[in-house]
């Protein structure tokens, strides 16, 4: 269940994890940084002790300290709200056939320790990962057949056509073989004095709080004017608001009125990061009838679901398996209204009658007098999902379907939609790669009857069209074929409803511009605005240090 933990992770959609319920307090809640913190050192909340820190920067392991991150490098910095990749430890890179990738590495990067970074390092880190998979985080080698150096360059020899494979394993971190070499065993190994590329190295470290202190070896050093970072180990929810943060990650119930009303100069942005969807389970009936899903779909008022589940921050979500706006330029003109389906009662009762389901009184019924009904799983303690859930619940109703809600704790719903023991569920769809996000949630290589574990596919959809498009898709270098083809999965989605969109999942991104500015935002969306994995090395060359009586 790794892949959907990790989107789930990336989305940020369990609001309730860190939701901050401050809005009904009767006082005025204020700022109040501390002092001793000078004007070029930011304040992150970003990592978490429990309740103390672990020394471990290893950046293989889960868990590493969220710095670690910062401190090691990827060869393509991407941004997980498109899909853009950038060019970061390899400089560029070409694709001369779905089978072989090459990479030219930077001949202008330094480690922290002053050794020069050389294509060496990237083959060694390779082999690295192949000798112990437990560190290969990304997957590479879940596609790749060898990887050779030739010159300032490394040539990825790939296992099949697999054009799409050059984002995962650009990200995969580097690490220096001159001191990684003689590691007994990197699976266990916590790094404690670490050496990285990355604009930062460790400064002061206790199990409370550490440091972060600029590089400067850095490439590119001259774009970073944050001289320190800390990070404490323990924040209270009421901490997010009052503490004085320059950046902080969480849902906040009233934003405005708390984090927005505690400071002139904090700011936030709430981008879309993933499509929470209904799942239907196609292996159940009624749901394997395209009809059955299509009347579900046509029943659903997503606004009112939208607004009750994310209390007003996100958007309604449309049909495409798209994520709108980050990624309209995939987006197929013809499909009407942006794949947005609007709720249509009648429409609603008349693809159900194709199914032989007809509203007698307050009740769907079918051919055998039987009401149409199902539960509705979602996780225990995923406030919005349960919203959501309970919305679905109250708008089916009024066509007749009886729906009942099945909340497992998160392990058990985990364990139920891999396995396929649920009828429908609250899930996600979506990626920044679009590749990705079609390959999840369409291809039958995920597929295994209900009672076996998939990773991904949980509603357990087959089409051969489908396969035979993300085929073609691997096999092809040729961008405009690949757009051409992602039009064609979007029509699937459309048509077929394998899954169902109902609102866009957000990340929550919280900022203060009084001692740095330049926060990704909605207008300037160059980087998702999470403070953890490889996205702050995107926007810490992009911040700037206010100055003098701008403070």
């Amino acid at each position: 269940m790794r892949r959907f933990q990790r989107w789930r992770r990336a989305a940020a959609i369990g609001l309730t994890a860190a939701a901050i319920a401050l809005s009904g307090c009767s006082i005025q809640i204020t700022s109040q940084p501390d002092p001793s913190i000078g004007d070029d050192t930011m304040l992150i909340n970003a990592d978490h002790g429990n309740p103390f820190f672990t020394r471990n920067f290893n950046p293989y392991l889960t868990n590493t300290r969220t710095a670690a991150r910062w401190i090691y490098e990827p060869l393509i910095l991407i941004n997980p709200l498109d899909g853009e990749r950038i060019p970061w430890l390899a400089a560029e890179w070409s694709q001369p056939d779905a089978r072989t990738i090459v990479m030219t590495i930077r001949d202008d990067v330094d480690w922290s320790d002053g050794e020069s970074l050389t294509p060496e390092d990237v083959a060694f880190t390779f082999d690295l990962l192949k000798e112990n998979p437990s560190l290969d985080i990304k997957g590479a080698w879940q596609h790749l057949e060898s990887v050779e150096v030739d010159g300032d360059d490394i040539v990825f020899h790939l296992k099949s056509e697999d054009a799409p494979s050059l984002s995962i394993i650009g990200q995969t971190m580097i690490v220096p073989e001159h001191l990684w070499s003689d590691v007994a065993d990197p699976g266990t190994w916590r790094n404690e004095e670490p050496v990285g590329t990355g604009p930062f190295v460790l400064g002061n470290y206790n199990d409370q709080q550490y440091s972060m202190d600029k590089n400067p070896e850095y490439w590119q050093a001259d774009s970073i004017e944050i001289e320190h970072i800390l990070l404490p180990a323990t924040n209270s929810q009421l901490d997010t608001v009052t503490r004085g943060y320059d950046w902080a990650y969480s849902f906040i119930s009233d934003v405005e009125g708390t984090w927005g009303a505690a400071s002139p100069d904090n700011t936030w942005w709430f981008p879309p990061g993933g499509v929470i969807s209904l799942v239907p389970n196609l292996e159940v009936a009624p749901f394997d009838d395209v009809n059955v899903r299509r009347g579900i779909a046509l029943a659903l008022d997503r606004e009112e679901i939208a607004e009750t589940a994310s209390e007003g921050y996100m958007e309604p979500a449309g049909q495409t398996g798209l994520i709108l706006p980050n990624q309209e330029q995939y987006l197929d003109p013809g499909i009407p209204d942006q794949g947005m389906i609007a709720q249509d009662r009648d429409a609603a009762l008349e693809a159900f009658a194709e199914s032989g389901y007809a509203l007698q009184g307050d009740r769907l019924v079918g051919a055998d007098g039987a009401q149409l009904e199902f539960a509705l799983t979602t996780a225990n303690g995923y406030s919005d999902w349960t919203r959501a859930a309970q919305a679905v619940q109250r708008q089916l109703a009024d066509v007749g379907v009886k729906v009942t809600l099945n909340l497992p704790q998160p392990a058990g719903y985990q364990s139920a939609i891999g396995n396929g023991d649920f009828e429908m569920a609250i899930g996600g769809m979506g990626n920044g790669d679009v590749y990705q996000a079609f390959n999840s949630l369409l291809s039958s290589d995920f597929y295994v009857p209900a009672g076996e574990t998939t990773s991904n596919n949980f509603q357990r959809y087959r089409s051969d069209e489908a396969d035979a498009l993300l085929a073609e898709f691997r096999s092809t270098v040729d961008p405009v074929r690949q757009d051409e083809i992602v039009r064609e999965l979007q029509n699937i989605v459309y048509d077929e409803l394998p899954v169902i969109g109902l609102y866009y999942g957000g990340i929550w991104g919280l900022f203060s511009d009084a001692k740095f500015t330049g926060w990704p935002s909605e207008e300037d969306p160059y980087m998702i605005p999470q403070n953890y994995d490889s996205a702050p090395l995107g926007i810490f060359p992009r911040l700037e240090r206010v100055k003098g009586e701008d403070q």
